[in-house]
Order: C-alpha cells, then sequence, then structure tokens
C-alpha cells in the first residue's frame, strides 16, 4: 500500500498512531503558514483539524487517490482553507446583513471540495508533463530566481529559462483543457 493510500485509509479509521505521524510531519508548517497570515495557534489547530476530518469524509463517500505528496496535498487544503476563512471573517465584519451559518458552512465545504477537485485535475495534468518540465516549474512555482533555474539546468540565459517555464505551463494547460473533469469544474 502506498503511503498516500496509507493515510487516507488512517484518517476514514481514525488509527491513532498514523494520524500522530501525519500530524507530527505537517502540522508545522500548517501553523507557520496561518500565524504569518494573520492567525493564531488555535486557527492554524481548528484549520487542520478540519481539514484532516473533510479529507476522510470524502475518502469515505469516494474512495479518491491522491497523486501527489500528501503533505502537499494537506498544505494545499489548509492554505485554501486558511483564505477562505479570513474572507468569510471579513465578508462577517463588513457585512450587516445576517447570514445563514448553515448555509455558509455548506458553501464553505463545497468550496473545499471543489478546491480539491481543482488542485487534483493540477496534480494529475502535471504528472504527464515530461520530467525536465516538471523540473522547471517545480523551481519557478518555488520562486527560484530565473539565474538559479538557468544554472541548475545549463540554460544558455534567462531568456531561455522564460521561454522553457512559458512552454511547458502552456502544455500543462493544454494537458488540464483535455481533462474530462475540466469543464465541469471550470463552470463551478
Amino acid at each position: 500500500m502506498n503511503k498516500n493510500k496509507e493515510y487516507l485509509e488512517a484518517l476514514s479509521n481514525g488509527k491513532d498512531e498514523v494520524l500522530r505521524s501525519i500530524y507530527d510531519q505537517s502540522f508545522e508548517n500548517v501553523k507557520k503558514y496561518i500565524i504569518s497570515n494573520g492567525g493564531q495557534l488555535a486557527d492554524a489547530e481548528d484549520v487542520f483539524q478540519r481539514v484532516l476530518l473533510e479529507i476522510a469524509v470524502r475518502y469515505k463517500r469516494e474512495k479518491f487517490e491522491i497523486r501527489s505528496d500528501f503533505k502537499g496535498y494537506l498544505f494545499v487544503a489548509c492554505k485554501n482553507s486558511w483564505i477562505r476563512e479570513i474572507k468569510r471573517l471579513k465578508k462577517r465584519v463588513t457585512s450587516e446583513l445576517k447570514t445563514d451559518l448553515i448555509d455558509e458552512k455548506a458553501d464553505e465545504l463545497a468550496m473545499e471540495l471543489l478546491e480539491q477537485k481543482r488542485w487534483e485535475l493540477f496534480q494529475e495534468g502535471f504528472a504527464q508533463l515530461s520530467e525536465k518540465c516538471r523540473d522547471v516549474l517545480k523551481l519557478y512555482f518555488e520562486k527560484v530566481p530565473f539565474s538559479k533555474i538557468k544554472d541548475v539546468f545549463k540554460y544558455n540565459s534567462e531568456t531561455v529559462v522564460r521561454q522553457r517555464i512559458f512552454k511547458c505551463k502552456s502544455k500543462l494547460k493544454e494537458i488540464i483543457r483535455k481533462n474530462k473533469s475540466y469543464n465541469s469544474l471550470k463552470e463551478l
């Protein structure tokens, strides 16, 4: 059984040892992100626990597969959840209208599921790229300077790096758009 499937099974079955391992490996990064973006330790704990629960519930419902690194998947889900939480809090502060909390929570859960499915679509497309494209884009997404990417891949200039990134991003977009689930996710 691969590690991602082991984590998903542990989440859905409540295996304490594996859950502790997930927490030990992933919580610190989530905590740092949330605290550096206006949150508190309690916010980080709430978001982390809520996302783990949502992943577990979704896995019980539809036995999905995570094709990327589980820690990365979990971090992105927590990050997206925190961003939504901030928006929700801003909306609540600036709006004088009372909102129905049940509808708001249902909308929030639907958005989280949609974001997870979009992330999975991205990961699926990313995995179909050539290894060199994946490596270049990973560095680009990590905001590594073009000069360093040029050195790593021994390109002649930063212009070549920009062209390579553009071609790889274009190929990724093409792969994603050809995926049968793209149109349904794009419309939502």
